[in-house]
């Protein structure tokens, strides 16, 4: 497995239908069933990571060689790290599935819109915030 590899859930477009409210009940299980998917993709890579430690774990008695074994297992850790705080954020979603807040924006409350939350499942702000939030971490520095 390579550390770099990056796990998105396969995407199935959502065929909205005329005139329907948003975040019904068929939008809810369409991005719930999403999030399931790709939490699954995540955990299994963090089952890979743990048996291909395991399984490599050698003891090189050449210095480069364990360098580089320790090297490999710190990038796959990184990768591990990352993946961590993207399963908090997918949980955090199925979490406003269930409480009925997915798909609107934290900042303002508006419609984060089907089209953002297929782009970015864990969206949590609308585009004008987000590109508000942004504006404002550029001046900060």
């Amino acid at each position: 497995m390579i550390a770099s590899e990056i796990f998105t859930p396969k995407l199935i477009h959502y065929q909205e239908e005329f005139g329907e409210s948003y975040m019904n009940d068929r939008q809810r299980i369409h991005f719930r069933s999403l999030l399931l998917a790709w939490k699954q993709q995540l955990m299994e890579g963090v089952d890979r990571t743990v048996a291909h430690m395991k399984d490599d774990a050698t003891h090189y008695p050449d210095p480069n060689d364990r360098a580089t074994q320790e090297s490999d297992f710190s990038i796959e850790l990184r990768a591990r790290d990352r993946e961590r705080k993207l399963l908090r954020k997918i949980n955090e979603a199925l979490r406003e599935i269930e409480t009925g807040d997915y798909g609107y924006c934290e900042a303002c409350g508006t419609e984060i819109g089907l089209p953002r939350l297929e782009a970015r499942l864990t969206a949590a702000l609308c585009i004008e915030c987000k590109t508000l939030q942004e504006s404002r971490e550029r001046i900060k520095g």
